[in-house]
């Protein structure tokens, strides 16, 4: 509204200068002022149509001057200079090439046009190229810059959505190495568990055919357990069916454990990273699946050391306590917190699974002085596995 109020002095300052040379006479003013309005009024929408607006300017600037004889140059100017930078920041591609460049086209044939409409003036050469070169130079270069930023909002824009992307693809990621995760331990429980309840289901049924003192009672104990642990085997199977994928091949290799550490030292050490395995404490047999999440910690740890690091040793520290393991695996690398041993890497949301499994904790992170260290502390309970 500022702008059309502008436009409508400016107008009247213009013609008090022109009024009495041919072929200039005083204009209709609601004519003029009408086709101001139609000039000025569209910049509203400049930015959810800045093309139809820009047409709309371009439509009542030429009205204005062709058919109303309006002299105003300063704000018309500015409306235009407006009204085509927004097309350039906001338009859509191809049109927004067209409508600009034929509006352009337009405004500056009128202004030529302009410049050789009063007769009887003297022909001041310099004084008609300054008048037509400014406004020209002036609307491309809001063009240019309109195209410029609207060109660095898409992008960000763009890179916005990529960003958004990416991080949906990372819960994505950290979604899926949780379930694979999970049924991996599944499977391992499988055979760990089954194999252990089908032993004691045989045991309780031959148990039952020798059994010598009080038979009454020992064969109805020793049955249900034999029921029982029979039982157990089938909803075992079943349950555990249900986190196994469709087409996921049998893994019939023996389970590995910390007594296999060593030659997983050995093949560490021959991809150029020297890992050193200490024992702290009495070395005794673990529960399986214990000893089984243990060796997998250490060896997604040195796994990551090894992949990402650039580590040249690594430690590995088990220390037996009477009622809990610790583990403890650092190296000499980089510290890295975008690894995937840092806090939001997909190799440490399986170690944190598998000692979750067991009610157990672990930490990692940076060490003094360089390195990086992963430490865990398993319950070797009864009760707790």
């Amino acid at each position: 509204m500022l702008l059309l109020v502008a436009a409508l002095v400016s107008f009247y300052a213009a013609n008090e200068m022109v009024a009495g040379a041919a072929p200039f006479g005083w204009p209709n003013t609601l004519g003029v002022a009408a086709g101001l309005g139609a000039m000025v009024l569209p910049l509203a929408l400049r930015r959810r149509l800045p093309l139809t607006a820009l047409l709309a300017c371009t439509g009542g600037f030429l009205a204005s001057r062709l058919l109303l004889n309006s002299a105003e140059t300063a704000t018309t100017i500015i409306v235009m200079s407006i009204a085509l930078y927004s097309a350039a920041a906001h338009g859509r591609p191809p049109w927004r090439g067209r409508v600009g460049g034929f509006c352009l086209v337009a405004v500056t044939a009128e202004l030529l046009r302009e410049q050789y409409l009063v007769p009887g003036m003297p022909s001041l050469m310099l004084h008609q190229v300054f008048e037509l070169l400014v406004p020209v130079v002036l609307f491309c270069a809001m063009w240019a810059l309109g195209g410029a930023i609207g060109a660095g909002r898409r992008r960000a824009k763009e890179l916005l959505e990529q960003t958004v992307e990416l991080e949906r693809g990372r819960a994505a990621d950290a979604h899926r190495a949780v379930f694979d995760e999970r049924v991996r331990i599944a499977r391992e429980l499988h055979d760990v568990v089954a194999h252990h309840v089908s032993i004691m289901g045989v045991q309780a049924g031959a148990a039952r055919v020798v059994i010598g003192r009080d038979p009454a009672k020992a064969k109805e104990a020793l049955v249900s357990i034999e029921g029982s642990s029979r039982q157990a085997v089938l909803e075992l199977h079943r349950l555990l069916g249900f986190l196994r994928r469709d087409g996921d091949a049998e893994d019939l290799r023996p389970l590995p454990g910390l007594s296999q550490l060593a030659s997983l030292a050995a093949t560490m050490s021959d991809a150029q990273v020297t890992v050193e395995i200490r024992v702290v404490g009495d070395q005794r047999p673990l529960a399986p699946t214990v000893d089984v999440s243990a060796y997998r910690i250490v060896q997604e740890a040195l796994t990551n050391t090894l992949k990402h690091s650039g580590a040249s040793h690594a430690s590995v520290y088990l220390r037996y306590h009477a009622n809990e393991l610790d583990l403890e695996i650092t190296d000499d690398g980089r510290a890295s917190g975008t690894s995937p041993t840092g806090a939001g890497g997909l190799g440490l949301i399986g170690m944190r699974e598998r000692a979750g499994l067991h009610g157990g904790e672990l930490t990692a992170g940076p060490v003094a002085g360089g390195g990086f260290a992963v430490r865990v502390t398993l319950p070797t309970l009864a009760g707790a596995l």
